[in-house]
């Protein structure tokens, strides 16, 4: 009986243990229910093509227009600089004299040989018309005064290299010599470079290569100058890809004197705009997160979910979508800064998701 009492008790222990989980169960299950999220409030836009006008900003190198190393075309002994750096000077101004002498002194025996040279040939050329001199006289004349002339010739030629001059108007970067120094031909004695006019130098991707011209306007700014822009024109355009399968190209702008550039600067080229067939877009706002990595949420039997994409021409508030969505597509536009993945969602505004091109559709 003992036995039996004790059965009986832990029967009806288990069974109030039992009533108590089930009970708990109940309570937690209609806790949950109560607690389920409600459906979040987004305005939503169905994806679609269209024409759009990408902006391209890349970034390229300030560069002379014309950067000219001087060099001397004699050897000799440097007498006199006339060029400092920063200097200014004009095409044809005289940078370095070399001393000149020895061509002075022969300057002045080519000529000797070159007017004996001229009056023989006047001489025999009369004589041959007379009659007296034979043709043999007559062409060793010719080839003398020939001779003689061409000796003239490199001996001004040979003083003139004297007096090195700039080939070009600009400012002096550079003057590796000095007074004494020897140089021979071929010794770099001086750097010019125009900065009258400057050209930028950078490289596009072939998808935009092809859609560039020569003679686009474009937008240039830089660091050193915070808020201003400066105006140029594509002057080339390569049509050759280098070994990185970008395409050259160089950009020429007139230099500000109100706010000078200087090569080899840094400078950011926007390209005024890029026109593009139709193709499949949506806007910013769509976008969650950022540029480099682009997510959009896309309505899915009333849940949102979160899908990555890969974004190409950016209009500033238009993206083109390259992949992760199809046309047709609704995605969120307002409402997806709280939301979830996975997360039931109602749409709201009127007519619900709209197509891109429809203003009406946006928030």
């Amino acid at each position: 009986m003992k036995k039996l009492a004790v059965t009986a008790a832990i029967v009806l222990a288990l069974g109030a243990i039992i009533a108590v989980l089930l009970g708990n169960k109940a309570e937690i299950d209609a806790r949950a229910k109560n607690d389920a999220p409600s459906a979040f409030p987004v305005s939503t836009l169905a994806v679609g093509k269209q024409k759009m006008t990408e902006r391209l900003s890349l970034v390229g190198t300030v560069t002379a227009n014309n950067d000219v190393a001087v060099v001397s075309e004699t050897q000799g002994r440097i007498t006199a600089v006339l060029a400092q750096i920063g200097d200014h000077k004009q095409a044809g101004e005289i940078l370095i004299h070399i001393d000149d002498e020895l061509k002075q002194a022969n300057l002045a025996s080519a000529e000797v040989h070159y007017q004996k040279a001229k009056k023989d040939l006047d001489r025999f050329e009369t004589l041959h018309h007379e009659g007296i001199v034979p043709d043999a006289q007559l062409e060793s004349a010719r080839q003398a005064f020939t001779a003689a002339e061409a000796q003239y010739i490199v001996a001004r030629r040979q003083l003139r290299d004297t007096q090195v001059t700039t080939p070009i108007s600009g400012v002096i970067t550079a003057r590796p010599v000095d007074v004494g120094t020897m140089v021979t031909p071929g010794t770099v004695v001086a750097n010019v470079v125009d900065l009258a006019v400057l050209k930028v130098r950078l490289n596009v991707a072939e998808r935009d290569a092809f859609r560039l011209k020569v003679g686009d306007p474009v937008k240039i700014a830089t660091q050193i100058y915070p808020g201003a822009a400066f105006e140029g024109r594509i002057k080339s355009i390569s049509a050759k890809a280098d070994e990185a399968h970008t395409y050259p190209v160089e950009i020429t702008l007139p230099n500000s004197k109100i706010r000078p550039l200087k090569a080899g600067m840094f400078a950011r080229v926007s390209f005024i705009s890029i026109p593009q067939e139709e193709v499949l877009a949506l806007p910013r706002e769509a976008l969650v997160g950022s540029i480099r990595k682009p997510q959009v949420y896309v309505v899915e039997n009333g849940l949102a979910a979160l899908r990555d994409i890969v974004i190409g021409a950016d209009s500033g508030t238009v993206l083109e979508v390259r992949e992760g969505l199809t046309e047709g597509e609704t995605v969120v536009v307002a409402g997806q800064n709280n939301l979830k993945d996975k997360v039931p969602v109602t749409v709201i505004g009127p007519g619900g998701a709209q197509p891109i091109g429809n203003p009406g559709g946006r928030p």
